[in-house]
C-alpha cells in the first residue's frame, strides 16, 4: 500500500503534538480537518481534554493512524494500535525506526512511511 492511497479512508487520528501549532502533528491534524477527514488528535502527555490522552478513548473506528511522535513512545502508540484494531499506520519522517517497522510488519500492520501534508497536496494538485 501507498501513502497516497491512505486517503481513501475517512476516519484518521492524529499521534503527537496536536496542540501546538508549529508541530506537524497539529499542522496535519488540521490540513485533513479541512479537507474533509474525520480526525482527532491524541497526545499521551495532555491530560486536559483538549485532545484525547490514548487511542482507547477516541469514539470512532480508526482506519488510519497518523505517526507524528519521537519513535521510542511511537512504539508504544504502534502496539496499543495493534490492541484495539488499527491496521493501518502512516509514518510521518522522524518518527520512524526498525523497530516500528518490524513491529508491524509482524503483527500485519500496514506501515507506510510517508507524509500526509504531501500526499494531501498532490493529491489537490491532481484534482485541478
Amino acid at each position: 500500500m501507498k501513502a497516497s492511497e491512505f486517503l481513501n479512508y475517512m476516519n484518521w487520528v492524529v499521534v503527537g503534538d496536536v496542540l501546538n501549532p508549529e508541530k506537524y502533528a497539529h499542522k496535519i491534524l488540521k490540513a485533513l480537518e479541512h479537507n474533509g477527514y474525520k480526525v482527532s488528535g491524541v497526545n499521551p502527555k495532555v491530560t486536559d481534554g483538549q485532545a484525547y490522552n490514548s487511542l482507547e478513548e477516541v469514539p470512532y473506528d480508526i482506519e488510519i493512524l497518523d505517526l507524528c511522535i519521537n519513535p521510542r513512545a511511537g512504539l508504544e502508540i504502534v502496539k496499543k494500535a495493534k490492541e484495539v484494531g488499527i491496521k493501518n499506520i502512516l509514518i510521518q519522517p522522524g518518527a520512524e525506526s526498525e523497530e516500528i517497522l518490524s513491529y508491524c510488519r509482524d503483527n500485519e500492520i500496514n506501515a507506510v512511511q510517508g507524509c500526509a501534508l504531501v500526499e494531501l497536496r498532490n493529491r489537490s494538485e491532481k484534482e485541478k
